[in-house]
């Protein structure tokens, strides 16, 4: 059973810093693809960044390319994300995920970027 444990989420001042981890257990974690979604009210769940097997190449989504920088330790079965230059519009819920058909969620952890 695969199963996802996200953590590292905070509320922190703009223009502050996060990391988050994920731990992902069942699963050869170094075959797949692996991202972080971030769901947000009025905006639904959307593809932050995503990461190749071996860890390159890497992709961003706009709003957060040059500010964030996804990461991953196959040794640890681990992904990482970290968030640099927040602003508000980076609150939200944030998910790991394998990119594959019918990939589990796990429960996300909370990040709040407020004054």
């Amino acid at each position: 059973q695969v199963k996802l444990v996200e953590s590292g989420g905070s509320s922190v001042l703009p223009g502050g810093s996060l990391t988050l981890s994920c731990v992902v257990s069942g699963l050869d974690f170094s075959r797949f693809d692996m991202a972080w979604y971030r769901e947000s009210p009025g905006k639904g769940r959307e593809l932050v960044a995503s990461i190749s097997p071996t860890g390159s190449p890497s992709e961003y989504d706009d709003d957060v390319a040059g500010r964030f920088t996804i990461a991953r330790d196959n040794t640890k079965n681990m992904l990482f994300l970290q968030m640099d230059s927040l602003k508000y519009e980076d609150t939200g819920v944030y998910y790991c995920m394998a990119r594959y058909h019918g990939a589990p969620w796990g429960q996300g952890t909370q990040v709040t970027v407020a004054s």
